[in-house]
C-alpha cells in the first residue's frame, strides 16, 4: 500500500484567508504540496495534469494577494483552475473531480463563490473580466480588483482581442494576466526589458509617477486625451529602447514582462506593486506546462490528460485495446489521410486540435495541406470557404460544442455560398467528464435550419468512412458529418471506400409493432434494446438508420407514416428541435397520426460523469429504449 502523503501546511488551508496568514517564505512549499496534490490525484482520477501544474505559484500568488472573492479572478481555458479549487475550500472534495455527482471539471459560479464565470470554452476571460471591472464602477465599488487569466492558446482566439480592442478604450482597472506556456506566444528576455520591468513595476517609481499625474490634473494641464498622449509616447520610446512592437501597448494597455511565473515570491511583489494602479494593464508570465513532473515538461501534449499513470515512473496506464474497436477519431483521421492521397484537393483545417481530433495523421504525411489555426472556430470556417471557393475541398473538424462559436460563420461564409466545405463534428452528443460546456448537444438543432446544408451522422466505422468519402465529391455543396467521442462499434472497421446517396436512411431491420428510428451511432443502443424486447416478446419491431437529417428520406418516412401507429426516435442530441422534431413535423406536414415518443436530451444542462451514466440520466441508453419499447407496446393491448 502506497503511503499517504502528508500536506502539513496545505491541510491547514481552507480559504484563501488561511493563505494569507502564512509568511511569504512559507509559499513556495505550499506550491510543492498543490503540486504534488495534484500529480497525486490525477494519477488516479484522470484530468487536466499539464496546465495546472503550470499556474500553480501564479494561482497562489493570486489568492495571496487579491481579496477573493470580493474581489474576481476570471478564468480563462477552465482546466487550469485545480489550484484554485482546493486553495477555495474544495480540498477534501477535489478527490470528486470530474466524477458523476463530484465537483465540476470547470469553474463553476453555480459550485463556489469563488468561481467568478463559467469557462469551459476558450478566449473570454477578457471580456467577461471587463464586463465586471465595468459593473464594479457603475456601483461606485471602486476598491473591487478584477483579474483575468488567459493563457495555453486562448490569446489566439478572437474573442480575447475584442475584448482587449475594447478594455483599450473603456475607462477601467482590469489587470490581465498572459500565462504564456509556450504553447502559444513565446517572446525572449532581454536586458533592457527586465530593466524596463524593475523600473516599471517599482513601488517608488509608481508612486512618483501616480503623484506627478495628480499634480498635472490639478493644474488643468492633463487631460483624459492627452493621459493616452503620454502612454502612446512612453510606449512608443519604450519600443524603441526594446527594438520591438508591443501589441498591447500599441492598444494603451500598460504591459509588464515576461516574468518567471514560477518564482512565487517574484509574482508576489510585481501584483503588489501593479495592482493599483489605473487603467488596464497586462502582466506577461512564462511557465511550463507540466511544470514539476518530468513526463509532462517534456511532452506537454501527451499529459495535457494524459489518463491514470504512474506518479513514481512517469509510465502512463493504458488499456489494453487489442482486439478493441478503434476511436472513431482515428478511423476519421486515418480515412482523411486515404481519401487525401487520392484527391489532391483535400486540405486539413482545424483549430488547435489536431491530435485530440487526429488530424495530426494528415498533418505528418502533408504538411504543407494542414492547417492548425489556432483556437479560431469562427476563422477556421471562413478560411475553409475561401479554399473552397477556389475549387479545394477543406475538411474542417471542430467539436461540435466549440462549432457553436461558428455559427455565423456557417450561415454567411459557407451555407448562403453553397461552398464545399466539408464540417466534421467530432464530440458529437453526450462527452462525459468535461460535463455540460463540452457536450455536442445542440448541433443537430441549430445547423437543422440553415438552407444547403447536408446533415449526416454514421451508424458506425464503415458509414463515417462512405460519408466522408461522398462528401469530397464535386458539387456536393457544405457537409456536416457528426460522430461521439469513443469508441465504435467495429474491430474490422476498413471498408471499400464507396458514395452514399445524399438523404437516403436505411432500414436495418423489418418489424410490424412498432418502429424505431435512430441517427448516429446511438443507434447501435437501439439495436440491442430491439433484439432484447423481441426475445421479451412475440413481437416484431423495426428499425429504420435514418443516417441524413437532412435532407431527410421522405421515400423511407413515407413507408413509415403509412405503415406504423406508433413510432420511437431516439438521438444523441436534444429533443428540441433535433432529429424527433424533425420526424414529428414530417408526419404532421403529411397527414400522418402515428403516436411518436422521442428519446433525446432534455431541455437542461447536463452534468459531468462518465458516459454510460450520462446516456441512463437522459434515457438514451439501452435499457430505457427497451423499457420504451415495452411500454408503447402494452399501450396498444
Amino acid at each position: 500500500m502506497e503511503p499517504k502523503i502528508s500536506y502539513e501546511l496545505l491541510n491547514k488551508i481552507d480559504s484563501p484567508k488561511d493563505l494569507k496568514c502564512l509568511p511569504p517564505e512559507d509559499l513556495p512549499e505550499i506550491c510543492n504540496e498543490l503540486r504534488q496534490k495534484i500529480i497525486d490525484e490525477l494519477s488516479r482520477n484522470p484530468g487536466h495534469l499539464g496546465s495546472n501544474l503550470g499556474v500553480i505559484e501564479l494561482t497562489v500568488a493570486l489568492h495571496y494577494i487579491f481579496n477573493t472573492p470580493y474581489d474576481r479572478i476570471v478564468w480563462d481555458v477552465g482546466h487550469q483552475a485545480y489550484a484554485h479549487k482546493i486553495l477555495t475550500g474544495r480540498r477534501d472534495l477535489f478527490c470528486t473531480n470530474r466524477k458523476l455527482n463530484g465537483l465540476c471539471p470547470f469553474p463553476s459560479p453555480a459550485e463556489s463563490e469563488y468561481d467568478t464565470f463559467t469557462c469551459g470554452h476558450a478566449s473570454n476571460s477578457i471580456s467577461a473580466a471587463l464586463g465586471m471591472a465595468v459593473a464594479a464602477s457603475q456601483k461606485k465599488e471602486y476598491d473591487r480588483q478584477v483579474v483575468a487569466v488567459i493563457g495555453d492558446g486562448a490569446m489566439s482566439g478572437g474573442l480575447a482581442f475584442e475584448g482587449l480592442n475594447n478594455a483599450s478604450s473603456t475607462p477601467n482597472n482590469l489587470l490581465i494576466i498572459l500565462n504564456d506556456n509556450n504553447m502559444a506566444i513565446d517572446r525572449s528576455v532581454g536586458g533592457m526589458k527586465q530593466y524596463l520591468l524593475n523600473l516599471q513595476t517599482s513601488e517608488r517609481y509608481n508612486k512618483l509617477r501616480y503623484k506627478v499625474s495628480q499634480k498635472f490634473h490639478q493644474w488643468g494641464i492633463l487631460n483624459e486625451e492627452r493621459r493616452k498622449s503620454l502612454i502612446r509616447f512612453n510606449n512608443s520610446l519604450k519600443s524603441m529602447l526594446m527594438q520591438q512592437q508591443n501589441i498591447f501597448e500599441g492598444m494603451n494597455i500598460r504591459y509588464f514582462g515576461p516574468i518567471n511565473g514560477h518564482d512565487v515570491l517574484s509574482l508576489i511583489k510585481v501584483l503588489k506593486d501593479i495592482k493599483d494602479m489605473k487603467g488596464p494593464k497586462l502582466l506577461h508570465i512564462h511557465t511550463i506546462k507540466g511544470k514539476g513532473f518530468a513526463p509532462a515538461e517534456k511532452a506537454a501534449t501527451i499529459w495535457h490528460a494524459p489518463g491514470i499513470f504512474n506518479k513514481e515512473t512517469g509510465e502512463r496506464i493504458l488499456k489494453d485495446t487489442t482486439n478493441m474497436p478503434p476511436l472513431f477519431q482515428d478511423v476519421f483521421g486515418n480515412t482523411l489521410l486515404e481519401l487525401a492521397k487520392q484527391n489532391d484537393k483535400i486540405i486539413g483545417v482545424t483549430p488547435a486540435m489536431p491530435t485530440g481530433c487526429s488530424m495530426n495523421i494528415l498533418m505528418k504525411a502533408f504538411p504543407d495541406r494542414t492547417f492548425d489555426v489556432g483556437i479560431a472556430e469562427g476563422h477556421a470556417i471562413t478560411f475553409s470557404g475561401g479554399m473552397a471557393k477556389e475549387g479545394f475541398v477543406p475538411f474542417c473538424n471542430i467539436y461540435s460544442s466549440f462549432m457553436q462559436r461558428a455559427y455565423d460563420n456557417i450561415i454567411h461564409d459557407v451555407a448562403i455560398q453553397k461552398l464545399n466545405v466539408v464540417m466534421c463534428l467530432d464530440r458529437a452528443g453526450l462527452v462525459g467528464e468535461d460535463g455540460p460546456t463540452h457536450h455536442g448537444v445542440f448541433d443537430l438543432a441549430y445547423l437543422r435550419p440553415i438552407p444547403n446544408l447536408i446533415i449526416a451522422s454514421p451508424f458506425d466505422e464503415h458509414e463515417l468512412r462512405k460519408l466522408m468519402y461522398t462528401a469530397q465529391l464535386p458539387e456536393q455543396g457544405p457537409f456536416v458529418i457528426r460522430y461521439p467521442r469513443g469508441r465504435g462499434v467495429l474491430i474490422d472497421w476498413e471498408c471499400p471506400l464507396e458514395p452514399v446517396p445524399i438523404g437516403t436512411g436505411r432500414k436495418l431491420k423489418d418489424g410490424n409493432a412498432l418502429a424505431v428510428i435512430t441517427l448516429g451511432p446511438i443507434g447501435n443502443a437501439a439495436s440491442k434494446a430491439i433484439e432484447r424486447a423481441e426475445k421479451d416478446t412475440d413481437m416484431r419491431f423495426a428499425h429504420y438508420d435514418l443516417r441524413f437529417l437532412k435532407p431527410l428520406d421522405e421515400e423511407m418516412l413515407h413507408e413509415i407514416g403509412k405503415q406504423y401507429k406508433k413510432i420511437i426516435t431516439v438521438e444523441d442530441g436534444v429533443l428540441k428541435g433535433g432529429m424527433g422534431s424533425a420526424i414529428l413535423e414530417f408526419m404532421s406536414d403529411n397527414g400522418y397520426n402515428p403516436q411518436i415518443k422521442r428519446l433525446g436530451i432534455p431541455d437542461k444542462f447536463i452534468q459531468h460523469g462518465p458516459v454510460k451514466d450520462l446516456y441512463a440520466i437522459c434515457g438514451i441508453d439501452s435499457k430505457t429504449i427497451y423499457q420504451t419499447i415495452i411500454q408503447l407496446t402494452k399501450s396498444e393491448k
